[in-house]
């Protein structure tokens, strides 16, 4: 058991047998609320409105090398949400973490980062949105689950679609290079 936990975490292990270190290594250092707005611009007339909110939710996910072995993977969800009188409230959360990557292949790497991180950090950042909204004064909003694993594949094929799109047209392009 304490193997596991040292192959998953921990980033500064000692070196195999024979002097190299060569295990495929993946797991979170730390995560963290790296920017938070939450605002309630029509308060307190907002509290007297009967009409259902129309929610407006936006996600998007980055990716910042840190060094050779850690990323910093951002989770960016912006949540507003708008009535007939204007907005009940909009909140804009950045939750982040850092993920150490060692013996990795490329393309495992890029799909942890981008589809197995994100899964990893959202739970956690949609209790900040939940608590956020029930401290304005709201129900508090419960994000559904996201599918990031079936995101990142539907992403890797559209831009595989757009890169031979853009290739067999290329090929036919009048006036193309002599």
């Amino acid at each position: 058991m304490a193997d596991e936990g040292d192959v998953l975490t921990d980033l500064n292990s000692q070196p195999n047998a024979n002097g190299a270190d060569n295990r495929p290594t993946a797991g979170f250092i730390t995560q963290y609320i790296k920017d938070l707005s939450v605002e309630n611009p029509n308060a307190p007339g907002s509290f007297q409105w009967q009409d259902a909110p129309n929610i407006d939710l936006q996600f998007n996910i980055a990716v910042n090398p840190v060094n050779d072995e850690i990323s910093e993977v951002e989770l960016k969800i912006n949540a507003e949400a708008q009535c007939e009188g204007g907005a009940m409230y909009v909140i804009e959360l950045l939750y982040a973490g850092l993920v150490g990557i060692r013996n990795l292949p490329e393309d495992q790497a890029h799909m942890f980062l981008f589809a197995e991180a994100p899964r990893i950090l959202f739970p956690f950042a949609r209790r900040v949105i939940a608590d956020a909204t029930r401290d304005l004064g709201f129900q508090p909003l419960m994000v559904d689950p996201i599918d990031f694993n079936g995101l990142y594949i539907q992403r890797m094929q559209e831009r595989q679609q757009e890169e031979g799109t853009a290739a067999g047209g290329a090929g036919n392009m009048p006036g193309g290079n002599a």
